[in-house]
């Protein structure tokens, strides 16, 4: 059983996760608008591990006896600019998610609910590859260049991202 400090916490971090999905899936939506239908993939995919995140949350709240509270989720803008200020956007989203996990892990630790601190290891490993596999991605544009085949051949390869399930 969480109190209800931790409970309070853990439920606005899921509606950030929620955020988190609708963020990505406007950005799917400006990505295939502007043509590059990988990169619109890639985000789809992105917001469907953060739907995987909402579940995870949703369950975990629920199996420790506390409710769970849905709140407004924010409009999200509808315009990122080119190729790497959209990639761009999603690493420092990333980061301040990375941020708000760091802070529910200080409160779990300040708390000494180390049922917690377990359930929330998976996503401290989980954005060290976000921001990882992001990072990568605005590396690879960075080199390739945001116009011509450089930016042809990583959209292709964006195309590519399957969902993949998460292991426990």
């Amino acid at each position: 059983m969480i109190n209800k400090k931790m409970s309070d916490a853990l439920n606005k971090h899921l509606n950030a996760e929620l955020y988190s999905s609708y963020l990505y899936l406007a950005m799917s939506a400006y990505a295939s608008f502007k043509g590059l239908k990988g990169a619109s993939n890639w985000l789809y995919m992105q917001a469907q591990e953060e739907m995987i995140h909402v579940k995870k949350m949703y369950e975990y709240i629920d199996s420790q006896g506390a409710q769970v509270v849905l709140q407004a989720i924010d409009t999200p803008p509808s315009d990122f600019g080119s190729p790497l200020e959209l990639f761009n956007s999603v690493l420092a989203h990333e980061q301040k998610v990375t941020g708000l996990i760091n802070d529910l892990m200080t409160l779990a630790v300040a708390e000494s609910d180390h049922a917690t601190q377990t359930f929330l290891q998976w996503f401290i490993t989980e954005q060290v590859e976000e921001e990882q596999s992001v990072g990568e991605i605005i590396d690879r544009i960075k080199l390739a260049g945001e116009t011509g085949a450089g930016l042809f051949m990583i959209d292709n390869e964006l195309g590519a991202r399957v969902l993949a399930a998460p292991v426990e």
